[in-house]
């Protein structure tokens, strides 16, 4: 109803129950936008969804390795490119000269607003797909050591990039729903934790507009399609890489009095570090110190000279990472003093700096209304608070340490029935990583484009 409609309505005497009519039909007025917003964006998915899911298959189907992500890149880049953004491609510096950025910026400026980024990661890993799926992954490619491997989208990066292409589309057609500028990001990397970094090195907020709120999603192995689950605070760890160097000295397999074995030192470390979590580390704190490898020897009669162990460190506060970093160190040198090696021969840690990723904080005022707006989109009761993840990502990178509010909900990609299914049986479902894991595309999508859509709408909205 116009203005001058509804103060001429408003200046009419009305009997009673007929003016409380009208008052409450005044006050239903504002409800009408919203209703209306959201059945254009319904409509506007059903057109696109076809589409998106044969997106998606293209993509599962031809995945690349991380730091090679050149046809991937090339893709995102001339799909937004044809929605009218503003596209940079080849953004991030490596160390290694293999490796080229593929890092895609896109710029849609919409008037006067909040700038808001919105990024998905592009690599996949070199895993071999046994899903048996009519589009499944048959890649295979050599890696930087020059081995073959087969590649395969086993962590959803595919439904990334296409949720993201999706939720580009529906915003470039709802401009006049929104002001602002939306900075869409398409991030190379991610499985070696190096992408977001190397797109940061390579002047990320200076060469394009700094973010006032950073968004990502990422899919889940546990929960099923149509649903979304978010968790403010810490929500997933920081990850830490280090390798320790049990040196010892070396010798006949028969003789080991004339040797100081890093096989018996090492054991004794390994079983060691378990107590930093035990009993250095507050449990109400939570950390993780995993060994996931051991690599010494030749031979059963040779007592090795040294022997590698290879670490990860999982935290949430980085005094607590430093606390346990500080605990390797001190328990892998005290069991060389204990066995009597020379000082010269004490151990070595390395902490491995370019596979190391920070803790994913979510802004609790940010996520709390970002949950709300895509609770109102597809159901209160299927928008759910989720407790915080060991595993790790490089998207809390963006935020510049806390200075960027920023969020990642996640996703639930997993047909309902087997949800249901893998509880009532106690039988896990394949997880991410696996080469079983299986997204079912069409309801995933449809949830990923419409809560990234309505995230950001609520944030640029007019």
């Amino acid at each position: 109803m116009r203005y001058l409609e509804r103060a001429k309505l408003s200046s009419l005497p009305l009997q009673p129950m007929k003016k409380s009519l009208v008052i409450a039909f005044l006050v239903a007025i504002p409800l009408v936008a919203p209703v209306r917003a959201q059945q254009s964006l319904d409509a506007l998915i059903d057109r696109e969804i076809t589409q998106l899911v044969s997106t998606y298959k293209m993509l599962h189907a031809a995945p690349e390795l991380s730091h090679y992500e050149t046809k991937t890149s090339a893709f995102v880049a001339a799909q937004l490119r044809s929605l009218g953004f503003t596209v940079t491609e080849n953004v991030g510096k490596y160390d290694n000269p293999l490796w080229k950025g593929h890092g895609v910026v896109a710029i849609l400026k919409n008037g006067d607003g909040p700038t808001v980024l919105v990024r998905t990661d592009m690599d996949a890993l070199p895993v071999e797909e046994k899903t048996g799926l009519p589009y499944a992954s048959a890649v295979k490619t050599r890696n930087d050591a020059g081995q073959e491997v087969s590649v395969m989208h086993a962590c959803g990066h595919d439904i990334h990039m296409t949720s993201l292409l999706g939720t580009a589309k529906i915003l470039s057609e709802l401009k006049d729903q929104w002001r602002g500028t939306l900075v869409l990001i398409g991030q190379p990397a991610e499985e070696t934790v190096t992408g977001a970094r190397a797109m940061l090195a390579d002047d990320l907020y200076t060469r394009f507009p700094k973010p006032d709120f950073a968004l990502a999603l990422h899919d889940s192995a546990n929960d099923p399609a149509g649903t979304v689950t978010y968790c403010p605070g810490y929500a997933m760890a920081s990850s830490t890489s280090v390798d320790l160097v049990i040196r010892g000295l070396g010798g006949h397999g028969s003789q080991p009095q004339a040797t100081k074995d890093p096989v018996v030192m090492a054991s004794e470390v390994v079983l060691s570090l378990q107590t930093i979590i035990s009993r250095e580390n507050s449990p109400l704190d939570p950390a993780v110190v995993t060994v996931g490898s051991i690599h010494g020897g030749t031979k059963r009669n040779i007592i090795p000279d040294e022997v590698t162990l290879q670490l990860t460190i999982r935290t949430f506060r980085e005094e607590v990472r430093q606390r346990i970093l500080a605990s390797i160190e001190r328990i892998a040198k005290g069991v060389a003093l204990a066995a009597g090696v020379p000082e010269d021969r004490a151990p070595i840690m390395k902490v491995i700096e370019a596979e190391n990723a920070p803790s994913l904080y979510n802004d609790p005022a940010l996520t709390e209304r970002v949950a709300a707006a895509i609770g109102k989109a597809i159901g209160a009761d299927h928008t759910i608070k989720t407790q915080p993840l060991m595993a790790s990502e490089d998207f809390g990178r963006f935020s510049l340490d806390h200075q960027i509010p920023s969020c990642m909900f996640w996703l639930g990609a997993i047909e309902p029935t087997r949800v249901e299914a893998s509880k009532k049986s106690g039988k896990p479902l394949p997880s991410l990583h696996s080469s079983l894991f299986e997204p079912l595309p069409e309801p995933t999508l449809r949830t990923g484009v419409k809560a990234m859509t309505t995230a950001v709408l609520d944030l640029m909205k007019k």
